[in-house]
């Protein structure tokens, strides 16, 4: 199983739409109880299959296949590690718009697919907030547009987050973001060592 790494590639292979997928029997035979009553994913029937799709294209690295597998490693997450058998195994019965099984293999690419995309995207913007390429104010209306993703995902998965919650949410990762700028600020001005060659630059070093 090929890896679909580019935005382009959120309807990965063994996915399809939701209304010509067919109902899951839940009850069917072998499948295990703890896949039987996973509820995730519930929500993503029809149009908000494809609103979903249409997030993760314009607004995030990762595909539907590598989102809906993180979520499942987490959630399938054991003293021992991950079920990556298991949640291959029952992929179709966990996923609504997942057809195909996937071997242990395919499910952990996926899931070490999105792990770096997250890096690589935090590192990203981590660098624009330390580097004093935006106001506080833009990074604030940035970092809300980025919640406001995340809160989307979050309610397709099925997770009730309340207005208080929300806010709660939203306040942290401003105040985070605001002492990050505010430490950066001072870092921009100390010896900083490269984290590869360990060289060390100092304030004016081209």
């Amino acid at each position: 199983m090929t890896d679909e790494s580019g935005p382009d590639d959120a309807e990965a292979v063994g996915a399809e739409r939701p209304d010509s997928a067919g109902e899951r029997d839940e009850s069917s035979p072998g499948v295990p109880e703890d896949v039987q009553s996973y509820d995730r994913f519930t929500k993503i029937e029809g149009s908000t299959y494809d609103r979903a799709n249409d997030f993760l294209r314009e607004r995030t690295y990762i595909t539907a296949r590598e989102w809906a597998i993180a979520r499942l490693c987490a959630d399938f997450r054991t003293e021992t590690g991950v079920e990556m058998t298991k949640i291959g195994d029952n992929l179709p019965e966990l996923v609504p718009f997942m057809t195909d099984t996937y071997s242990p293999q395919a499910v952990n690419q996926a899931r070490a697919s999105f792990e770096e995309k997250v890096q690589t995207a935090g590192a990203t913007f981590l660098y624009g907030a330390m580097s004093d390429f935006f106001t506080a104010e833009k990074l604030d209306d940035l970092m809300y547009e980025a919640t406001e993703v995340a809160k989307f995902l979050l309610e397709v998965e099925g997770v009730d987050l309340s207005v208080e919650e929300e806010l709660a949410a939203e306040e942290r990762v401003t105040e985070v973001m605001r002492e990050t700028r505010q430490h950066s600020v001072a870092l921009r001005h100390d010896e900083v060592t490269c984290p590869d060659c360990g060289h060390q630059f100092e304030a004016g070093d081209g």
